[in-house]
């Protein structure tokens, strides 16, 4: 299973996922803390993502793209909540 929730900041998209997460023991992935995690670990992607954030700008989704797939191939099978991507227009 995999669960994208999209909307504006503010919208309660973390709230909603933390509680389908506690109700199915489906992983929640919320873009922002893998961002934090990258910076506070000082990886490659973490870098470049604060190289964005420092400026104001969104984190390009080839980015977030790229620590989200990290992520999923540990949970494919096991279902993933997305939360907060994608987060540009494009």
């Amino acid at each position: 299973m995999l669960l994208i929730l999209m909307g504006p900041p503010g919208a309660g998209k973390g709230t909603l996922a933390a509680q389908i997460s506690a109700d199915t023991g489906v992983r929640h992935v919320s873009t922002g803390d893998l961002f934090r995690s990258n910076i506070s670990r000082g990886t490659e992607l973490g870098k470049l993502a604060e190289h964005y954030i420092s400026q104001g700008k969104l984190v390009p989704d080839d980015v977030t793209s790229r620590m989200l797939a990290q992520v999923l191939e540990d949970y494919q099978d096991d279902g993933v909540l997305l939360d907060g991507f994608p987060r540009t227009l494009e």
